[in-house]
């Protein structure tokens, strides 16, 4: 039965290139998405650019730019860097779309309609310098708990989350001022209306969400959920849908992660599907592909939204949370500048190299750190000595003696049951977030396809017995067909390459029979070894 099933990204921010800290934490969904496609399930997957927020306008100051002109420099700059990565969206939008815009102001209505925004008039910070007051990532100074310096939402040094009250000498981004309290009125979503629906979700999924998503929600609900700010003393971002707040917008961790939603909606629009259907579709899967720092935004107050628009949507089943890829232990940041670019390592060792190294070598479970030196490793141990090595060794000697031609035999019943096996358990290890295991299986089938290659020894057989050369031979075909499948979701263009060898086209999530001769077609070495010097 075709399932309805939502693969989603995080939401970077649009104001620097994408690193391989992005990339770290959103491929999983593109690898999710391509599998459940695979299957012929009914698969919606979005993401976008986060273009509102400070983050732009910070950057917009500093080039002496409007924060529009960032913004979509910066987004058109990160379509081009996801689809040389391979990314496979449905969707890949910005938050400054007017699509999303109308729809998140509708949500926003829907939920003050219901009595889950409220007003409040409260003291905030405000620059008598600057003449105006100061969001929380316009005040900096010294972190509460580690002593680092901090921005009002958040440190970079702990990665704490904050409110900006509580950072220790504060002062004006800007102008280094010391800032002072002022009555402005703000509209406050009701966070703490929902405490127990979250600890119920959280219940719901214990079993199935990543120990960091679990332990990381638990921490927040054991604090009490407070309610929070939805609107922010801002001129860029989406309009308040609410007299009197013109010269505010809606926080932009309310419309950002409302993305989801929005781009959901507009591709099933633009297919011709009913969203509600989808939405609230009772057994909908849903995969939201993050990082760590990302997780509170994902499993609290993401729900919690979702509740108060009240129109029953489903809510995130699992939450893909990876850690940090670093560098030198270091978390890469744009402002550091310790990072590389997805450009610049895909340009260096290509797509489907960067794909597999990330997936087998990434922070699923625990920080990381990036090497080039280990990428090599990684490339030339298992794509050119196990992969590439098979699919090789079969190539040149058909080629040599047989121009090419792999006659038809038996495929050995043992690796038939191996194969349909390893289908089954790659399947299960995807769809639970275990995509690290996943890959390690599939290579595990490669290794078993080197043993029986090895243990056969055609090169024997091919002088004192052809029926059973030609058994090994079509088994070794066989095996090469059904790693173009399952290992589409991880290295597509390579895939790409083994169906065009085989002369097949099937890319379904099942077993590959052949029948008949083959023609094996030209497509040159599949990897080449990557010298470390």
């Amino acid at each position: 039965m075709k399932r309805n099933v939502l693969v989603t990204g995080a939401w970077p921010y649009a104001n620097y290139l994408l690193h391989i800290g992005h990339l770290v934490a959103l491929l999983p969904g593109d690898v999710i998405a391509r599998y459940y496609r695979m299957n012929g399930d009914n698969v919606v997957y979005v993401s976008g650019s986060d273009t509102h927020g400070t983050p732009i306008t910070e950057r917009a100051k500093k080039e002496g730019k409007t924060p529009a002109e960032i913004a979509m420099y910066y987004h058109n700059e990160d379509v081009k860097s996801l689809e040389k990565a391979g990314f496979s969206y449905d969707m890949y939008t910005s938050t400054e779309s007017d699509y999303h815009k109308e729809k998140v102001m509708k949500y926003f209505k829907e939920m003050y309609d219901n009595g889950n925004i409220y007003e409040k008039e409260e003291e905030q910070d405000y620059c008598p310098k600057c003449n105006k007051f100061l969001s929380d990532r316009e005040i900096i100074g010294t972190c509460p708990h580690c002593g680092g310096e901090a921005k009002g939402d958040q440190c970079d040094s702990c990665l704490a989350s904050l409110e900006s009250n509580e950072l220790l000498n504060r002062r004006c981004s800007t102008c280094g001022s010391t800032p002072e309290l002022r009555k402005n009125k703000h509209l406050y979503l009701e966070l703490s209306k929902f405490q127990k629906d979250i600890e119920n979700l959280i219940k719901e999924r214990e079993s199935i969400w990543r120990k960091n998503a679990l332990n990381e929600s638990k921490k927040f609900l054991s604090m009490g959920l407070i309610d929070r700010a939805a609107t922010r003393q801002l001129d860029w971002g989406i309009k308040i849908p609410v007299d009197g707040y013109e010269d505010k917008r809606i926080y932009v961790w309310i419309e950002a992660v409302l993305g989801y939603i929005t781009t959901c909606e507009r591709v099933l629009e633009e297919r011709g599907e009913s969203f509600k259907d989808f939405i609230t579709d009772p057994n909908l899967i849903s995969y939201y592909s993050i990082g760590k720092d990302n997780i509170p935004f994902h499993t609290i107050i993401f729900p919690a939204i979702l509740k108060a628009i009240g129109e029953n949507m489903s809510l995130p089943t699992h939450i893909i949370s990876c850690e940090f890829m670093n560098m030198s232990d270091e978390k890469m940041s744009k402002s550091k500048g310790n990072l590389i670019t997805i450009n610049d390592i895909v340009d260096k060792f290509g797509k489907d190299t960067v794909r597999y190294f990330m997936i087998a070598n990434g922070p699923e479970k625990k920080d990381t750190n990036f090497s080039e030196n280990d990428l090599i490793m990684a490339h030339n141990k298992f794509l050119v000595g196990g992969l590439g090595n098979f699919i090789n060794r079969n190539v040149s000697f058909i080629n040599k003696k047989f121009d090419g031609v792999v006659s038809e035999g038996i495929v050995n019943s043992d690796i038939i049951k191996l194969t349909k096996d390893t289908y089954s358990e790659v399947a299960k290890l995807i769809e639970a977030g275990e995509l690290r295991a996943a890959l390690d299986k599939v290579f595990d089938y490669v290794s078993e396809a080197n043993k029986f290659y090895d243990n056969s020894t055609p090169w024997i057989q091919v002088k004192e017995d052809m029926d059973a050369f030609n058994n090994t031979t079509y088994t070794c075909m066989y095996m090469i067909a059904n790693l173009s499948n399952l290992l589409r979701p991880f290295i597509p263009d390579t895939t790409d390459r083994m169906k065009a060898l085989l002369g097949i086209e099937e890319n379904g999530w099942n077993e590959v029979t052949l029948s008949g001769d083959i023609k094996l077609n030209d497509i040159g070495l599949l990897f080449e070894r990557i010298d470390v010097k």
